[in-house]
């Protein structure tokens, strides 16, 4: 009896603890890139937005370093406890474990969250070229092999995996010049030093009103207001190309789900709430969101498109 009593007991003055709902205490926000940057910028929505459904602050901690891994790697080995979080573009989540032997993760290392939001891109060219659609590009490219070169941010980026997609997808022979970032490559571009590039709506949205740059398509699954009479890369031809820059909310491994789960829903409804929208749309980007389940389905269609290019690229490095 005195037994039964005692385990009643226990059980009694432990219930509070059990009882107490997730979150209790502010929760950790890992970015693996730069401050200031258009992932850092994401996770500081998120972190503005979700304390009014979670109760709790969220705190962005810049991690950057070795390709995006550093940050990654901390998050991934985390306490699978809710309370640190990473918010990761592709290149960091995917692209990086592919292309460095030692990052010491990759994405089967994290739980999915929600899709955050997505960047298309846009095929810019120099006006100088005399062609005014994909399909004369191609052709052009065929015509003149080894001629035309493109621009990129650097090797493993995002815009330089999609160009050689493109050139993979159209059989096309088109010349790789990286540049020290994005700015510098899309200038390239304007200054004639190269022909094309792929680059974001948001930086290279005003350089095609004012007639610096062409645009021949966009990777986004519809056409962009911004930008209507420009089709999309499934309308020319090459559904393989619609893709962009995404960001991820992601959580350690093992997390429990009914957590996964509150900080979905709570993703969500940041998602479809203002000053979100607003804020995504100045940045280019277009909200996503949906269930976990969608993130990890996204997440397996992008290894699937993206590994054959970096293991044909031969991008492997220490």
């Amino acid at each position: 009896m005195r037994r039964l009593f005692a385990l009643w007991l226990a059980l009694l003055l432990a219930a509070p603890a059990f009882a107490q709902p997730y979150p209790t205490h502010s929760i950790r926000i890992i970015v693996p890139t730069p401050a200031g940057g258009p992932v850092d910028v994401m996770a500081r929505l998120i972190g503005n937005a979700l304390p009014a459904t979670l109760g709790q602050p969220l705190i962005v901690e810049n991690r950057p370093g070795a390709g995006n891994t550093l940050g990654s790697k901390q998050a991934a080995s985390a306490e699978p406890d809710g309370y640190t979080l990473m918010v990761s573009a592709a290149s960091g989540l995917i692209m990086s474990p592919l292309i460095y032997k030692n990052a010491g993760y990759d994405a089967a290392s994290f739980a999915p969250v929600a899709l955050i939001a997505e960047t298309p891109q846009v095929l810019v060219i120099n006006p100088q070229l005399p062609v005014k659609s994909v399909t004369e590009l191609i052709a052009y490219a065929k015509a003149n092999p080894g001629r035309l070169n493109y621009s990129t941010g650097g090797v493993g980026t995002l815009p330089h995996l999609t160009a050689e997609l493109f050139k993979k997808e159209t059989g096309t022979q088109i010349v790789h010049v990286p540049y020290k970032g994005g700015g510098p490559a899309l200038t390239a571009v304007v200054a004639g030093e190269v022909q094309m590039t792929f680059d974001t709506l948001a930086t290279s949205r005003q350089l095609v009103e004012d007639g610096k740059l062409r645009a021949l398509a966009v990777s986004s699954p519809k056409r962009l207001a911004e930008l209507p009479n420009v089709p999309t890369m499934a309308e020319t031809g090459y559904p393989a190309l619609t893709t962009g820059a995404w960001t991820a909310l992601m959580a350690p491994h093992d997390t429990p789900s009914e957590i996964v789960d509150k900080l979905n829903a709570a993703t969500n409804a940041a998602l479809l709430a203002e000053p979100m929208a607003s804020a995504l749309a100045k940045l280019g980007a277009q909200p996503r969101g949906g269930t976990p389940k969608d993130l990890a389905d996204h997440i397996a269609r992008e290894l699937k498109k993206w590994m054959p290019i970096i293991q044909a690229l031969n991008l492997k490095t220490e």
